[in-house]
């Protein structure tokens, strides 16, 4: 058979669209060429085949070799293709029989010698092999990232020969059933809240934040627990399910990253000099950037005015949407961004405004310069805002009256919540659509009418008054309640407002 052809994958993305190996030997002078839109790692490819096979113990067959990666119009990067190649050419030169990869897709990096090495961003190709129903035969480094994907059935080989031995039926690969592990535990360097002296509305704060998936940025004077408390936040968080955390492995193996803790929700602390770039992903090929690292986690951003005005102006869109397209002359990728944002910052640029201890130096101009670096449409999509002060010496030594509840206390009330919220509309409350803020019972004639007038008095905008009803529906539901009642709009309405 002169043709065969091999299903592999390619990479856009978090996506792993399918790629056909078309492998062609004709008559003519002896060379092997690769068409379909190839990167230079792809056109080196065939140096890596051909020593491959010959190391092996095949014939490298002495003809015109045509390789087509099809579709032509999709850019194929790495060395993820060399498997492929080298199990068509043998195919096609009648080496191995035809029909052996019939049920089969393969990915693999060929050494010189034959031997097979682990390539990048393998999770979102098992993914999509998975669910076309087809078995994968890969590299045994690979394999330890593809075993996250339930259903999917793995064939670790060290080399191409092992591979060809099972194709023929000679050696027979076990295949490798996946089963992802159990929620593993929490990282210990999180610190508990209970360490936390005082700052009540600041952890109740937290706690809403952590039972609606909502922003929050603290604000006040160095040293008064804001970045405690905000890393205390992982730790308040339910469990991932299966599939978001599926994502979030994806997204890592893009990244080239160790995959996070199964079913912990990631935690990305970009520093404040970050570029654009870092935040959003971006690059020649599309990487994700710290916004899909932190997909279905926390992005907590510290000294929040230290980062560049047009960084954070960014970061707009995707707070709104979800995620974030990333175009290109030749294509557009689009990675998932689903993520709740922390942020800390001072009152003013030496940071003791209203510090009851200490005096500001700072004049207006430079305090207005200074908060000027936040615009108002992005502090308009964090629902939550807290001004933190110092507190008395006789709290920080631990002298309150009642000992504070620790994480996983405050963890398992978060649960109830989400869990409450996912029952009645399949998502958290800072996710809820305006329709379905609007058209559900949330609100009795009383409460609809004191809204209208506070909206009306303080001048508010559509987005303001959403995000307002969506803290006042988490509030709710942490009393239990069904209905929104004037108690909670006023406390949700109390976190809207900073600096007058």
């Amino acid at each position: 058979m002169p043709l065969a052809v091999i299903q592999t994958r390619a990479r856009l993305g978090i996506d792993a669209p399918p790629v056909a190996v078309e492998v062609h030997l004709s008559n003519g002078l002896p060379a092997l060429n690769i068409v379909g839109l190839p990167e230079t790692a792809v056109r080196e490819s065939k140096d890596r085949v051909r020593s491959a096979v010959l190391n092996s113990g095949f014939e490298f067959p002495s003809r015109r070799i045509t390789v087509n990666l099809a579709p032509a119009e999709l850019p194929k990067e790495g060395g993820r293709f060399d498997l492929a190649i080298a199990i068509g050419i043998l195919i096609a030169s009648g080496q191995l029989p035809e029909g052996c990869m019939q049920s089969y897709e393969c990915l693999g990096e060929l050494a010189l010698g034959g031997e097979l090495r682990a390539v990048t961003a393998v999770l979102p190709a098992i993914v999509a092999a998975t669910k076309s129903g087809h078995k994968v035969l890969l590299p045994t480094a690979s394999a330890g990232e593809a075993l996250l994907c339930s259903e999917a059935r793995i064939y670790g080989a060290d080399s191409l020969l092992q591979a060809t031995n099972h194709l023929r039926g000679d050696t027979l690969i076990e295949s490798r059933c996946c089963c992802p592990p159990k929620e593993q535990k929490r990282p210990s360097t999180d610190p508990d809240i209970s360490s936390v002296q005082g700052h009540f509305q600041a952890r109740r704060a937290l706690e809403i934040a952590a039972s609606g998936g909502h922003g929050l940025l603290f604000s006040g004077p160095p040293g008064t627990g804001k970045t405690l408390l905000a890393r205390c936040l992982p730790g308040l968080l339910p469990p991932l399910s299966e599939q978001h955390a599926l994502e979030v492995a994806s997204l890592h193996s893009l990244c080239h990253q160790p995959i996070p803790p199964w079913k912990i929700p990631p935690w990305r602390t970009p520093h404040h000099t970050a570029s654009c770039v870092a935040l959003t992903g971006g690059g020649s090929h599309p990487r994700p950037g710290e916004i899909s690292l932190a997909h279905h986690g926390v992005l907590f951003l510290d000294e929040l005015p230290e980062f560049d005005r047009r960084t954070l102006e960014i970061l707009r869109q995707p707070m709104e949407s979800g995620e974030i397209l990333i175009s290109r002359a030749r294509h557009s990728v689009t990675f998932p961004a689903r993520f709740q944002l922390v942020a800390a910052m001072n009152p003013c640029p030496c940071g003791y405004q209203g510090d009851r201890d200490k005096s500001c130096h700072c004049t207006p101009e430079q305090v207005q310069r200074y908060r000027r670096k936040l615009s108002g449409p992005l502090l308009d999509r964090i629902d939550i805002k807290v001004e933190m002060g110092r507190l008395p010496p006789h709290i920080l030594l631990g002298e309150a009256s009642q000992p504070a509840e620790c994480s996983q206390k405050v963890r398992e009330r978060v649960c109830r919540v989400r869990e409450r919220s996912f029952k009645r509309q399949g998502c958290v409350n800072a996710h809820l659509s305006c329709d379905q803020l609007m058209h559900r019972d949330f609100l009795g004639h009383q409460e609809r009418q004191k809204l209208a007038s506070i909206t009306d008095k303080l001048k508010l905008s559509g987005r303001h008054l959403h995000r307002l009803l969506r803290v006042a529906r988490t509030v709710a539901d942490m009393d239990g309640q069904n209905a929104i009642s004037l108690r909670h709009l006023s406390e949700a309405l109390s976190y809207r407002h900073m600096y007058g």
